[in-house]
């Protein structure tokens, strides 16, 4: 038996353009137009059961179901096959979001320029509006945002951390697109000098398991949070001209990993003399709050009910009470206490309670592109205890569970009191992924400092309804340069979005400038202000401080 090919027919097109020609066209594919379509083209459904028999769907009709107008094909006329018509408008479904901007403060006075904040209990108060908006780059009103199954829900509308003035002038908007993109290799720092007191970390923490819970004390300490222009440190180094830019490792760890925000923030730039720059924070601001499940799909939302304990600014409070009273915690009261030098924020005249454990570490960077170029950095960095030998240096951090079924993202809920000893590696990857802006700026925090380990400690509420009292559940070590990978943070890339940055910054003539993370856009806007744009604004608030603690 012999086999044989036949090559069938082949249409050339003897006029050169796509497809076959016209002539040699079948007579049912004449006529029907090209429709473009592309990757975000919405696909509806598979089969349209309108257009089943009569017979087939007089049932339905008979129930009252009228069909609506469908609407037609882009580029295609009724009736031909590309012709599908899909009488559903997804547009119609939505998710009420009744929440609305509201929140909650640490009640702490400002002292020696900067803000001394204390452990303690938890304190509310309703946050004001002025010409700083309050701290938690918290969502507002607007439609809801969901997940794989909410793509077509609108999203979320947020409010800016700062109100934007109508005099205000934007010289630069940058997408984060960009800013991923920037490199820049920087070598070991220069230490200056250290200040502060730092007391051992207590290895008893290790051992805390589920099994062996701890409850978290309030304890009252002082802990400064002073910005970049009010450290007296830094003006003496200004004064000397010992570098080209100052910042304090909290300003300057949210602009290292900004591509990573979701909440607005904002940074204040002083351009002073022939080439210096500042990076300034608010009082009250958003650097002196933690943010809660920033990354999560479906994020905490404000609420004007200040009952409300798991709204934005609630929890944002409670993170930043429960870090606070965590770090003093875990220091070993018979430690010996070390001091450099004087803390240069505290005065026993204002002070009556004890300094929390912290050094000071000020440290020198350099962001020369080349061997003749000279651009120092001068940062001011933190430590919260050592640990063994008094040169090993850590920072303490938390993690907080405020309810199970609300933190397990898409999966299924890990009850860290029962799961947090077996699944501990799911856990962090979930709080990896809730929270990437926070633990990428924790990261590179402790890498600044030059700490060893970073702790991390897991607290859980005791009751989930009951935002006053925690149980510390569990405590990890992290190396911070191996934290950082896992997270696949990138510290060339930060570094190149400090020098771009400042490079633009520092074209400008003196004056007051505002870097801006857009609320509801992957990017960041500079803009020109008054020199006096937030004096009143904090001159109002040191008077509403000093009257609270005259009563």
């Amino acid at each position: 038996m012999t086999l044989s090919f036949t090559l069938p027919q082949i249409q050339d097109n003897a006029d050169g353009s796509w497809g076959p020609s016209t002539s040699t066209l079948p007579a049912q594919f004449k006529d029907i137009p090209y429709a473009p379509f592309s990757k975000s083209d919405k696909v509806t459904r598979i089969a349209d059961w309108h257009d089943l028999p009569a017979d087939a769907t007089a049932g339905r009709q008979r129930q009252g179901q009228v069909r609506r107008q469908g609407r037609e094909a882009y580029g295609a006329a009724e009736g031909t096959v590309f012709g599908f018509v899909h009488d559903e408008d997804e547009k119609s479904f939505s998710l009420v979001d009744s929440g609305a901007r509201a929140g909650t403060r640490v009640k702490a006075p400002i002292r020696a320029g900067g803000r001394a904040i204390r452990g303690g209990a938890l304190t509310r108060g309703t946050r004001g509006r002025g010409a700083g908006r309050g701290g938690f780059g918290g969502r507002g009103r607007g439609g809801a945002r969901g997940g794989y199954g909410d793509w077509n829900k609108p999203q979320r509308t947020r409010d800016s951390s700062v109100t934007i003035s109508p005099d205000w002038q934007v010289l630069e908007e940058v997408d984060f697109t960009r800013l991923a993109k920037l490199n820049l290799s920087v070598s070991e720092p220069e230490d200056l000098a250290s200040y502060g007191t730092i007391q051992g970390y207590d290895r008893a923490f290790d051992r805390i398991n589920t099994r062996n819970e701890k409850p978290l004390e309030i304890l009252d300490r002082v802990r400064y949070n002073t910005s970049t222009s009010d450290d007296p440190v830094i003006a003496q180094l200004a004064e000397k001209k010992a570098a080209r830019i100052f910042a304090t490792d909290s300003i300057l760890s949210v602009l290292m990993t900004a591509p990573r925000s979701v909440n607005s923030w904002d940074i204040i730039f002083e351009r002073k003399g022939e080439d210096q720059l500042f990076l300034d924070k608010r009082e009250s601001g958003p650097f002196d709050y933690i943010t809660v499940n920033e990354n999560s799909s479906d994020p905490p939302v404000d609420s004007d009910d200040q009952s409300n304990i798991n709204s934005a600014g609630s929890l944002s409070l409670e993170a930043t009470y429960i870090n606070q009273n965590f770090s003093s915690q875990v220091i070993q009261a018979s430690s010996k206490a070390v001091t450099p030098k004087a803390n240069p924020f505290y005065s026993a005249d204002v002070e009556t309670e004890p300094l929390a454990s912290t050094l000071y570490k000020y440290r020198k960077f350099d962001l020369s592109i080349d061997e003749e170029e000279t651009f120092d950095l001068i940062v001011r960095t933190e430590a919260d205890a050592y640990l063994g030998k008094k040169d090993t240096l850590i920072t303490v951090k938390a993690l907080n569970e405020f309810d199970p079924r609300a933190q397990g993202g898409s999966g299924k809920p890990l009850d860290w009191r029962k799961n947090l000893d077996t699944q501990k590696g799911a856990i962090v990857a979930n709080e990896m992924k809730n929270n990437s802006a926070k633990l990428a700026r924790w990261a590179v925090q402790s890498i600044l400092v030059g700490a060893e380990y970073m702790k991390m400690g897991y607290i859980t509420r005791a009751n989930s309804k009951d935002a006053q009292r925690h149980t510390i559940v569990g405590v990890q070590s992290f190396k911070p340069n191996d934290f950082a990978r896992q997270m696949n943070v990138s510290l060339t890339n930060g570094w190149g979005i400090v020098r771009t940055i400042a490079d633009l910054l520092l074209k400008q003539p003196e004056g007051k400038y505002v870097l801006v993370k857009d609320p509801n856009a992957p990017q960041i806007k500079l803009y020109k202000v008054p020199d006096d744009a937030f004096d009143a604004g904090l001159e109002e608030e040191t008077i509403g401080e000093s009257q609270i603690d005259e009563e």
